[in-house]
């Protein structure tokens, strides 16, 4: 494709000009409209005022559209026919925003960018025509695609000894009235140490229905080697956690028993019960901290009856953690982990206020949490280092040894 003589001529008084903003957007504008020309020839058979025998049609004239690109709004001449219609393929009809400036508006949009702030920033671009919030709706509809892969990719690649479930609520629109809709999110550590978000979903995080089906669809797709999975108190989701993980150990988060505990005793003494709680984490291993749940436990009995019932209910799912790796503690005895990545959910959705419809609170959580995946694929540090992870799968260590000694043994 050449530029004619004139366009070239443009160009040179945009540079002697200096008009920086200007001479990208006569290129951008030169460019496409080149390539409009360039494509209607091959359509109708011969280039402009060229005689040929093989021509189909003539043209009729031209009607303007204004694109906004990222050089700002571009105005080109798309040539009329007077047979057929012609439209350029590498435009869409009644689109006037181009392939690059999409990106920018969904960027933006998953990086908690407001509507008005994102016409803030195509205007800043150059493009003075603004673009409204239904329009930015409609662009980010784009993410549907890749949200739907990323919420139903195989999990087979590896074995997740550790999952992590929770849920946050945002406001969603449903049959005219605002509800207070569970976004449920998994996320698992992976046998060589690094994490992945596993899924996402809406719905009603108490149901032990809704719980069970989320936690099925993740096996599914390949869920393997659970050996414990984290979460809160949900009635619904430990009995979903007990049908679905057989066999998987089950961590009641210590940070909310916590404050189910502080909850049964007077404001006036909480400080003293969180102190002694805590030094139950403290111990160096399984048996003394087990030990001293009792003796704390053994402590309350007298004055905080109801502490102590809670105590001797939970000790076992609270203590779980201790049958794992010293390394890991402090990362599985609570959801600390996924709760940064709730608030981090929270505040990017927190520019929309009200979602219209759950599949548009599923769009942006969707594409929030595949940031977040593919940050924490791309990070050179594992949540648990290989050393750590290796003491969960004793197994190898003896299939390791074997096949050493298989390789020392002497040739018969």
């Amino acid at each position: 494709m050449a530029l004619s003589q004139s366009d070239v001529s443009e160009l040179l008084d945009a540079l002697r000009a200096g008009d920086g903003v200007d001479l990208v957007r006569d290129l951008v504008r030169l460019v496409l409209q080149e390539l409009v020309e360039t494509e209607a020839s091959s359509v109708i058979g011969a280039s402009r005022y060229e005689r040929a025998e093989g021509r189909l049609t003539e043209r009729n004239g031209h009607r303007s559209k204004t694109l906004a690109t990222k050089g700002g709004d571009v105005e080109i001449a798309i040539p009329k026919l007077r047979k057929g219609s012609y439209f350029p393929s590498f435009l869409e009809p009644r689109r006037r925003i181009d392939q690059a400036l999409y990106a920018v508006v969904m960027e933006a949009y998953v990086k908690g960018v407001s509507t008005r702030s994102v016409d803030d920033l195509v205007a800043a671009l150059g493009v003075t025509s603004g673009i409204s919030r239904s329009e930015v709706s409609r662009i980010c509809q784009r993410l549907d695609q890749a949200v739907g892969a990323f919420r139903t990719r195989r999990l087979d690649h590896a074995r997740f000894p550790y999952v992590y479930l929770d849920a946050t609520y945002l406001h969603v629109r449903c049959d005219h009235h605002v509800v207070s809709k569970a976004v449920v999110i998994a996320t698992g550590v992976r046998e060589d140490g690094h994490r992945e978000v596993l899924g996402v979903d809406v719905g009603d995080s108490e149901d032990e229905l809704f719980w069970r089906t989320f936690l099925q669809n993740l096996k599914d797709r390949g869920l393997s080697g659970v050996k414990l999975v984290i979460s809160d108190q949900h009635a619904g989701l430990v009995a979903a956690i007990v049908r679905c993980f057989q066999g998987a150990a089950h961590q009641r988060c210590r940070v909310h028993f916590a404050r189910n505990l502080l909850a049964t005793v007077p404001r006036g003494n909480t400080e003293m019960v969180a102190a002694a709680f805590r030094t139950i984490f403290a111990q160096a291993n399984a048996e003394e901290m087990a030990a001293q749940w009792d003796h704390v436990r053994a402590t309350f009995a007298e004055r905080f009856q109801k502490a102590a019932l809670l105590m001797d209910a939970a000790k076992d799912e609270v203590l779980a953690f201790a049958g794992f790796p010293r390394a890991h503690w402090r990362q599985i005895w609570s959801t600390n982990p996924l709760e940064r990545l709730n608030k981090e959910l929270k505040r990017r959705c927190r520019v929309v206020g009200i979602f219209p419809t759950e599949t548009a609170l599923i769009r942006l959580a969707g594409a929030v949490l595949l940031d977040t995946h593919e940050e924490w694929l791309a990070a050179d540090r594992r949540y648990f280092s290989e050393a750590s992870m290796a003491k969960l799968y004793p197994e190898r260590e003896d299939e390791d040894a074997a096949a050493g000694e298989l390789e020392r043994a002497p040739a018969d």
